[in-house]
């Protein structure tokens, strides 16, 4: 019989919850109470490590319903039919800061989205930003070491950020996004996701193309000025998870037009820049983005801790018809992100009901290790096996892509237009001239803040805004000089 008394782990009622176990009234506590020593050890325990980036986050269930015939493209099954629903989980968060810091900051939001379809889970992890800082993951560590605090100062210095941004060029079209409009999002319905990555469909033909993801939000693009973002963040640190919640609650479901576009296999080495390259985009005149469904968050999890800080997300997580390009980046994370949570939350951080799938079961050899929950019973750990155990399929999920030349670091081939700074200056070429100002005073603020006597850092950041565009480094040159001489 279920009673509503407060139990022990195991089940046994706690006849006291207030008072701690003691030899007498006013003596010390005794080695005999293990309510109080279970409920220590516990609590000291309750904390995960949080993750090394985007530790701040906020997450909700919903669908994702397919509005376009996309079966010339891929086998996927979740996509096979006008229609068809499919259940999902999203995770927002921002990428620097950690598990307590404020939301409305400026800063990268990830873009984790999780598909449970019937042929297991399915995640794209990406950005609400459709390009990234670097494109080789050698310099990810180094990148985000630049963006946490100082292991001297304990802060964040602009020293750090602007010496390796401008040591390395290629980051000058996202940060142009970061210091713009976009970089501060008003609430997490107000923008954009984008898988940033290329991926690999496949069709049920065995062809294979090239494609990019665009999450369009229905809620309209919504930001917040540097000078609102200082306000909000301090009055209320959890606005954006906050909105969130509250916009599902009462039924006001923030949803997406998913776009995706399309390159056939033979465009990509001649096409005039380098397709893989994460800190470029497609240009939407080369390939038109194509409206292949909805998404819609309408269900906020009941507990965070184990349904958004356990939550796990690997570009690795592909299902039959959908596969990895040789986007560098992408490759670096298809290890990088399953292993983070090898460590974070454990081996078995696929048991929980978060990251299970839903309709369908997953059959491993893999057995122990903390959060195992004997799911398997006696059943053979080892393949191949004649006792009835899981065997390979023989069919490869997505298509294999023809390689040459020679192993070793090397660096990808240039194609005719692979320029770090044509796209960051096509970007402010496109900004009004409100919108130019803005971006202007933002890293103008922040470049100003590196130290009077590294004016070589301050030089090379500015130079590689003027050969994006000559306008914008000599605005930018100008406005940083009058800062540093106050």
């Amino acid at each position: 019989m279920v009673s509503n008394y407060l139990t022990t782990e195991t089940g046994a009622p706690v006849a006291d919850n207030q008072n701690s176990e003691t030899a007498g009234p006013s003596g010390p506590i005794l080695f005999q109470d293990q309510l109080l020593f279970e409920k220590l050890a516990h609590f000291n325990r309750e904390r995960i490590p949080e993750r090394i980036v985007h530790a701040r986050g906020a997450g909700a269930y919903g669908t994702f319903t397919v509005s376009a015939d996309v079966t010339p493209y891929t086998r996927a099954k979740f996509l096979g039919e006008i229609g068809k629903q499919t259940e999902t989980f999203l995770r927002f968060s921002t990428v620097a800061g950690n598990l307590g810091s404020a939301d409305a900051v400026r800063d990268p939001r990830g873009f984790a989205l999780k598909f449970y379809t019937e042929e297991g889970n399915y995640d794209l992890v990406g950005n609400n930003t459709p390009v990234f800082f670097i494109k080789d993951p050698s310099k990810f560590p180094d990148f985000i070491h630049t963006q946490k605090r100082d292991p001297y100062t304990g802060s964040q210095e602009a020293d750090n950020v602007w010496d390796f941004w401008g040591l390395s060029p290629e980051s000058t079209h996202q940060v142009t996004w970061l210091f713009g409009d976009r970089g501060i999002p008003a609430t997490l319905r107000h923008m954009n996701g984008y898988g940033s990555h290329t991926y690999q469909w496949q069709n049920a033909q065995g062809q294979y193309f090239w494609v990019k993801y665009h999450f369009k939000t229905d809620q309209g693009i919504k930001n917040l000025t540097a000078h609102q973002a200082a306000v909000l963040a301090g009055a209320d640190p959890d606005s954006h998870q906050r909105d969130l919640r509250e916009s599902i609650e009462r039924g006001d479901f923030p949803s997406w037009t998913v776009q995706v576009q399309i390159m056939p296999p033979a465009d990509a080495a001649s096409y005039r820049f380098n397709p893989f390259d994460l800190t470029k985009v497609w240009p939407h005149e080369d390939y038109p983005p194509i409206e292949i469904g909805k998404l819609e968050l309408n269900r906020n999890p009941e507990n965070i801790f184990a349904e958004v800080e356990q939550s796990i997300f690997s570009p690795a997580h592909f299902v039959p018809g959908i596969g990895p390009s040789p986007d560098k980046m992408l490759q670096g994370r298809l290890f990088a992100y399953g292993d983070a949570h090898r460590y974070r939350v454990g081996a078995n951080a696929d048991h929980l009901p978060v990251n299970r799938p839903h309709a369908t079961e997953a059959r491993t050899n893999g057995r122990d290790g903390s959060y195992y929950d004997g799911r398997h019973g006696r059943a053979k750990n080892y393949e191949p096996n004649s006792f009835g155990g899981p065997t390979q399929s023989g069919e490869p999920l997505w298509a294999s892509v023809p390689v040459t030349g020679g192993t070793g670091p090397q660096a990808q081939p240039l194609h005719a237009e692979d320029n770090h700074f044509v796209q960051p200056g096509n970007l402010y070429r496109l900004m009004s001239e409100d919108q130019k100002e803005r971006l202007i005073g933002n890293l103008a603020g922040n470049i100003a803040g590196v130290s009077k006597d590294r004016d070589d850092i301050v030089e090379r950041a500015i130079d590689n805004f003027r050969q994006a565009d000559e306008d914008l480094g000599k605005r930018l040159e100008s406005a940083v000089g009058a800062l540093r001489k106050t």
